[in-house]
């Protein structure tokens, strides 16, 4: 009967050792049927980090690497001549039908030069008619050359667009008339003004091409 009492004792103790020691800080925990339980979202490692279960850790990880790999090369061609250039080369090199015999970028460089001084150097002076709108669109040297050149052609695109559209040359520029039968259309050409007006159309895109090309006019 002691014997049978004292084995008791001992299994109690050595059970009560075992359930201290699993509830000892930092000691893995089980499950009912003795298999590791997992670690908490949150809970912390052995070097102090928040440890994050398997999935969750190779997708954050996997997420961070992949935009560290997007933003490790620029796009950007750092001035708007040079990438307006660059992609039309690339385009130019990916037709097999290109035609390099009849190719020409320095007429496309000299019209994107044109651009330039139009929209950042000409002086444009807007009188508001009733029906539209008149500016006298002006500049010195490199400027009115530009003007010159881009000015006429633009009007026709406007014309193809529905305004009624005319210019005049000046000394050291030109003249835009630009009109509609329209009256919400002759208050929103005023409220466009100059470059609102000189940038209507996608034609400037196919334009660049097609002088890339050989096949458009300056």
């Amino acid at each position: 009967m002691y014997a049978r009492s004292l084995g008791l004792a001992v299994i109690a103790m050595l059970m009560a050792a075992a359930y201290a020691f699993a509830e000892t800080p930092g000691h893995p925990q089980h499950g009912s049927m003795g298999q590791m339980m997992p670690p908490q979202d949150g809970a912390a490692g052995p070097d102090g980090c928040p440890m994050m279960r398997g999935h969750d850790m190779h997708g954050k990880h996997g997420m961070m690497g992949g935009q560290a790999q997007s933003s490790s090369e620029p796009t950007l061609a750092g001035q708007d001549a040079f990438g307006a250039i660059q992609e039309i080369v690339r385009i130019l090199e990916a037709d097999p039908n290109t035609d390099w015999s009849k190719v020409d970028i320095a007429a496309l460089r000299q019209h994107l030069i044109d651009m330039n001084e139009v929209t950042l150097h000409a002086v444009a002076e807007a009188k508001a008619l009733d029906n539209g709108v008149e500016i006298a669109v002006t500049g010195e040297g490199r400027t009115a050359e530009a003007i010159k050149r881009m000015v006429p052609a633009h009007a026709y695109e406007l014309n193809a667009m529905g305004w009624n559209a005319k210019t005049e040359e000046l000394p050291n520029g030109v003249t835009l008339v630009v009109t509609s039968e329209d009256p919400a259309q002759a208050i929103r050409l005023k409220a466009l003004g100059f470059m609102g007006i000189i940038v209507q159309g996608s034609h400037h895109q196919l334009h660049h091409l097609m002088m890339a090309k050989g096949e458009h006019a300056h």
